[in-house]
């Protein structure tokens, strides 16, 4: 998930644990422990963009830095607050929780978390919650700015940080659900319009969780398509994209690192095109610009194979590009089923 809404969870699920305790220092604990894993952003500052991609959510969204991290921050912050009445365990518990409850819930996003790093390279991915997704956010935010300015003896403080991480959790669970129903019917789709599915996946479109991005294909190139939670039609519109794999082999590409860091990145998820003389490397994990409006569209990750040095921003730059007032009209009738 986002920056902000790890430090608002992790708040709430502070105070949960250490606020009748230590008072709002224990938010800001929460909020810290919750925002270790993401120290990986250093990275950016030596690392070329392709190493930087297998390095984002890497190692230190693995099991063994979040079980690190949870025991040197409850050392810390045992010493620090003595003298007080805090087990040991309940130091480590809590900042368990919180590290750990990080890496699980990136989890569920398209990039992938590389829990078993540096024993295995494996990415998990769920793929049933938009990296930035209001509907999820918006919770422990507001229970986190009302905790902030609430005093400490209220009473109503239980309650907020009650609202704040049951209702996330609670969409969550609703994510799951919709993340069923729609492998469920995809599944049937693909396999009555005799759409190749060797390889697929369902990931919501961005920022909501009842418009979903489908992906269907195998080496020859995938099939692109949308459908909402509220759809009733048994069938699928689908753009085909060719894979063109046969444009990297060249002897320039065939060894080229930054091209093997940037397929083992894409778990075999990736187009090639020629724009003009330039050569791309398209995602397709990350969904297409506005493909719902324009099923034709770029993608949103897209690597300049001629141009290396323009890629700094390659996960960003095509995440909201093309969004206008036609398009985003285009979302909201596409949600309802139309």
């Amino acid at each position: 998930m986002d920056t902000l809404t790890h430090i608002a969870l992790g708040a709430c699920i502070g105070e949960a644990f250490l606020g009748k305790k230590i008072g709002r220092k224990a938010m800001l604990w929460g909020a810290l422990a919750q925002s270790a894993p993401d120290i990986d952003f250093v990275g950016a500052f030596w690392l070329n963009t392709t190493e930087n991609l297998l390095g984002h959510r890497g190692f230190t969204h693995s099991i063994l830095f979040a079980a690190a991290a949870a025991v040197l921050l409850a050392l810390i912050a045992d010493r620090v607050h003595r003298p007080h009445d805090i087990r040991t365990r309940t130091w480590f518990l809590f900042f368990g929780v919180e590290v750990f409850g990080h890496i699980f819930i990136d989890a569920f996003n398209n990039y992938g978390v590389g829990w078993f790093e540096p024993f295995s390279h494996h990415r998990f991915s769920f793929n049933a919650i938009y990296v930035a997704d209001p509907f999820f956010s918006i919770w422990p935010g507001i229970a986190c700015i009302a905790l902030i300015f609430l005093r400490r003896t209220s009473r109503a403080r239980n309650a907020w940080w009650k609202f704040g991480i049951g209702l996330c959790s609670f969409y969550l669970l609703y994510c799951l659900f919709n993340k069923i129903k729609i492998t469920r019917e995809v599944d049937e789709i693909v396999a009555r319009q005799g759409i190749p599915h060797q390889r697929y996946f369902t990931t919501p479109a961005p920022l909501q969780n009842w418009l979903w991005y489908v992906v269907s294909g195998n080496d020859s190139g995938y099939y692109v398509g949308y459908r909402s939670v509220f759809d009733s039609r048994k069938q699928m519109d689908f753009h085909f994209f060719p894979a063109n794999r046969y444009l990297l082999e060249t002897d320039s590409l065939r060894h080229d690192p930054d091209l093997q860091r940037l397929k083992r990145f894409a778990q075999e998820f990736y187009t090639v095109e020629k724009w003009s003389d330039t050569l791309v490397f398209n995602d397709l994990r990350f969904g297409q610009e506005v493909g719902w409006f324009d099923p034709a569209g770029k993608f949103a990750f897209h690597y300049y194979l001629s141009l290396p040095g323009d890629n700094t921003l390659v996960v960003q730059r095509g995440r909201f590009a093309g969004w206008n007032r036609a398009a985003f009209k285009s979302m909201g009738q596409r949600i309802t089923g139309n």
